[in-house]
């Protein structure tokens, strides 16, 4: 089966879950009444999806994440959500967060969380949503996760509009920086673990992996980074005892023995993404871009390499870089290396309560009709801000919209899913509360 064979027997698929309809009998007469509110409303939310990809917010172009923010700011406004935009500080080159509120004793206390910014920087060539066919758009940053932020507001528009959300807490967090997380960390996230400590449940928006699919567990991300440095010096002399191995051949040693001597475990990956070496380099950490100037006969004086660590428990993260820090230290002839290792997201760890909430959500899309809802391996997950809020709340993820491509300039978005997973989110939220 091709790729556009493929495609279209996904579609069909979906098409039949959609179109098996709701149970009735499982719904009651106020949840048929929000379904069919998401449903009137549908076409707003794709005009307004429409909208807020078309404003550019890669998370370096801190003015359109901001803009974004402001958007979904009114937004809420007009379903009586209070509003605060965390700015911050300069230094961190991060737009901020927007947070909104209902307050209230009502049932479980709900965080639901998405994110303004994308992958796609203001220098980039794809920049706006354009439809493909009659339910597929390509849209920088739609499914990755402008599309998850959509189904929340309009999850809970729906609520509002039949008055639902009285008394209810339900706090929104939209972070700006989370395709590329401001540090410290203890600033740009602060808030958000607040946020969790005064609620219930945790709720991520993230972009689905598949109709009947969500996320109980996600790996936790961190970063790494080597520095080499040998004897600078004549070709000629390289593997003599007064010259040694040179920068080059001692990082190639090392990064050969991480991949021998330190993958294997399961949901433990890790990556190098940026390589520089030989005898002056320049590296600039804030756009990821670096320079490099050597001879073919002139032995490297220097090398480094960054990369991600991904980890499912931070057990598992100690003992990958305990073996990292034994293979750096075991150095070539006159070479030297040094690791440090930046902390970026934790893991989100497959609790009892996150499995207890996916029985929630699979009893929701039965009485909606949508068929099961099963886990997704963690193994196939990126990280993302649930994860910093997993130590606190019971967790569940990849609730937003479905597409392809995320983070490449091929992403779509399935448009005709939208209304579906609104629906699916909307009555979750309203059992929740009511709980």
């Amino acid at each position: 089966m091709n790729h556009k064979q493929m495609h279209k027997a996904c579609s069909l698929i979906i098409v039949f879950f959609l179109s098996i309809g709701v149970n009735s009998q499982k719904l009651s007469r106020t949840e048929k009444k929000l379904i069919a509110t998401v449903e009137k409303n549908n076409s707003e939310a794709i005009s307004f999806l429409e909208k807020v990809v078309n404003i550019n917010s890669g998370t370096l172009n801190t003015k359109g994440v901001k803009q974004v923010g402001m958007v979904f700011k009114d937004a809420f406004e007009d379903i009586d959500f209070k509003t605060t935009w965390i700015e911050m500080p300069a230094e961190m080159n991060r737009a901020g967060h927007l947070f909104a509120e209902t307050t209230g004793k009502k049932g479980k206390k709900l965080l639901l969380i998405g994110h303004l910014d994308t992958v796609f920087e203001e220098d980039s060539p794809f920049q706006t949503f354009k439809m493909v066919n009659d339910s597929t758009a390509h849209a920088p940053g739609g499914n990755d996760m402008k599309g998850g932020n959509v189904i929340i507001l309009y999850a809970l528009k729906a609520l509002y509009e039949n008055g639902l959300l009285n008394n209810a807490q339900i706090i929104t967090a939209f972070t700006g920086d989370e395709e590329s997380t401001g540090k410290p960390l203890s600033v740009s996230r602060k808030d958000l673990i607040n946020a969790a400590k005064r609620s219930d449940i945790a709720l991520g928006f993230e972009t689905s992996t598949g109709f009947n699919y969500a996320t109980v567990a996600r790996r936790g991300s961190s970063g790494w980074e080597v520095e080499v440095t040998g004897k600078r010096a004549h070709s000629s002399g390289v593997f003599s005892e007064r010259v040694g191995a040179g920068a080059i051949f001692e990082m190639s040693r090392i990064l050969n023995s991480f991949y021998e001597e330190v993958k294997g475990e399961e949901f433990l990956t890790f990556n190098p993404g940026v390589l520089l070496g030989g005898t002056f380099l320049d590296h600039d950490p804030k756009t990821g871009k670096g320079n490099t100037f050597g001879k073919s006969n002139v032995v490297a004086q220097s090398a480094m390499v960054k990369g991600g660590l991904r980890f499912i428990s931070e057990e598992q993260k100690e003992r990958a870089r305990t073996k990292m820090r034994e293979i750096v230290a075991n150095n070539l002839p006159n070479t030297s290396a040094e690791i440090s290792f930046t902390d970026s997201y934790p893991a989100m760890v497959p609790t009892e309560g996150n499995k207890a909430l996916l029985a929630r959500l699979n009893q929701v899309s039965l009485d909606l009709g949508q068929g099961e809802v099963f886990a997704y391996d963690p193994g196939k997950r990126g990280a993302a801000d649930t994860s910093f809020v997993a130590e606190y709340v019971d967790c569940l993820d990849g609730l937003g919209t479905m597409g392809t491509g995320a983070h490449t300039p091929e992403e779509t978005v399935n448009l005709n899913t939208i209304e579906a997973l609104t629906k699916r989110t909307a009555v979750l939220i309203y059992r929740l509360i009511q709980q």
